[in-house]
């Protein structure tokens, strides 16, 4: 098999596979409670992309809107299964839009077609653009607070979001992406560029930026933040895009590509966040290079939320600052928004796109209460040969650690985990938390996530408190 290919075929293995059937029945508008539902006929969407909405059970009266985009391979209910954004707009009352590729055979979002590239260009850009218009129309969204994220191909589209549509978005976070433009370079049927992914695509600073200038001319308005993530070892989109991309995003933001400031083991162990600040003290570019890791990097959502100030809940909270702000944050000039298309606007229950060759998820088993904490284990889709299961942690009292203890059956073997830390890797494996999901209140709850080989179905799960 081609090289090419097998990268593209890698994409798949990343942090998020996961599956979700969610048998709701609910009406245009408002949102069900608590649930996943599809829109259609939201407006312009070149690409015939598909539109999942979030809308918590309590909003707070102008919600920000945060569109979370999925991975390669992936699908918009996908990635609010297996990803922290769903329960973080459930605490903090913001909306999230999780967009889907249907065109594409390798489920990548476009990164690299000049449409997608250029403001009001169409593609999947403006599809997703349309889809933000919707909510802001529909569910009161403040224009004010709109924000991108995503891993791998989610993550290279925050990139483009923020590039090509700076009046729309006000910050982003990209999770192992490229910097904006960089699959524009030798793109193989506008999906992958090698010469990006591999880490051969260099510019300076000001070529970058300027990248990010001409999908936009004329534009005099403010600029959004970025965070950005990365593993050093990502093996699909070389650790060199992480440096590009902070040289693109400080020069388009006009700060030093020197960092203010270093924090080693931030926010964990291994892991340095630098941070890159306006004269105002307001962080603009906050970078986090992850040592060791691979593309299979764990999503940190309640970071990204925490970037995007939305952490203070009925309320609006400012911009991480590193030292007390001499001037007030620029705000964004007001947002010219195309009206919705006639089209009828309808909802339906939402089903994950069937993924070739894959059996559908196992219904979630609740095993094991040992002090404090409850596990329930989901294999989420199967293959002849392989797995992918997740394990969602409720604590039952107050706990600010947890460990799980996974039986696997005989044959099978856990290759790569998420959200989690692992020893073993057959028969009985334990699993304890990351640093930043292991405190939980009374009734709160966390989820990680392994892929393996062999069979999983009747594993057993068992959680203690720690």
């Amino acid at each position: 098999m081609p090289k090419k290919t097998l990268l593209k075929l890698a994409l798949a293995v990343i942090p998020l596979l996961a599956a979700i059937a969610i048998v709701v029945t609910v009406p245009a508008k408002p949102a069900a409670a608590a649930s996943l539902q599809e829109i259609t006929g939201f407006g312009t969407n070149p690409s015939q992309l598909r539109m999942f909405l979030y809308v918590p059970t309590s909003v707070t009266a102008k919600p920000a809107i945060v569109v979370a985009v999925h991975y390669c391979h992936g699908d918009g209910p996908a990635f609010f299964a297996g990803s922290d954004y769903g329960r973080l707009a459930d605490q903090y009352g913001f909306i999230v839009i999780f967009p889907s590729v249907t065109q594409a055979s390798d489920g990548c979002f476009d990164v690299a077609s000049s449409a997608s590239l250029t403001h009001n260009g169409g593609s999947d850009a403006l599809g997703i653009v349309s889809m933000v218009t919707y909510v802001k129309q529909h569910y009161n969204g403040d224009p004010d607070r709109v924000y991108a994220t995503g891993v791998s191909s989610g993550g290279m589209m925050t990139n483009v979001l923020l590039g090509s549509y700076p009046d729309v978005f006000k910050a982003g976070a990209a999770f192992a992406g490229v910097p904006f433009s960089c699959f524009a370079v030798n793109p193989d049927s506008l999906r992958w560029s090698d010469d990006c992914a591999k880490g051969r695509v260099t510019r300076t600073a000001q070529e970058w930026g300027d990248a990010v200038r001409n999908a936009y001319p004329g534009y005099t308005g403010p600029r959004p933040r970025m965070q950005l993530w990365h593993g050093t070892n990502d093996e699909i989109l070389s650790y060199v895009n992480f440096g590009e991309a902070i040289k693109q995003w400080t020069n388009v933001l006009g700060v030093s590509a020197t960092p203010t400031s270093t924090e080693a083991n931030t926010p964990q162990s291994g892991w340095t966040r630098t941070r890159y600040v306006n004269s105002a003290g307001v962080v603009q570019v906050e970078a986090v290079s992850m040592q060791g890791v691979s593309h299979n990097l764990p999503v940190v959502a309640a970071e990204a939320i925490r970037f995007f100030g939305l952490t203070a809940t009925g309320t609006t909270s400012a911009p991480v600052t590193t030292r007390a702000a001499t001037s007030a944050p620029v705000t964004s000039a007001p947002v010219t928004t195309r009206p919705v298309t006639s089209a009828p606007v309808t909802t339906r229950p939402v089903t994950s796109a069937p993924v070739t060759s894959r059996a559908a998820p196992s219904a979630p088993v609740t095993t094991g209460a040992t002090g404090g904490c409850t596990a329930t284990y989901t294999l989420q889709s199967a293959w002849n040969g392989g797995f992918v299961a997740s394990v969602k942690v409720t604590a039952t009292a107050a706990i600010n650690g947890w460990r799980v203890t996974i039986t696997l059956p005989g044959g099978a073997a856990v290759s790569n985990m998420w959200n989690g830390t692992h020893s073993g890797t057959t028969g009985t494996v334990t699993v304890t938390n990351m640093p930043y999901n292991g405190k939980l209140a009374a009734g709160q709850s966390t989820e990680f996530g392994f892929q393996g080989t062999g069979s999983a179905a009747g594993a057993t799960v068992t959680c203690t408190a720690v």
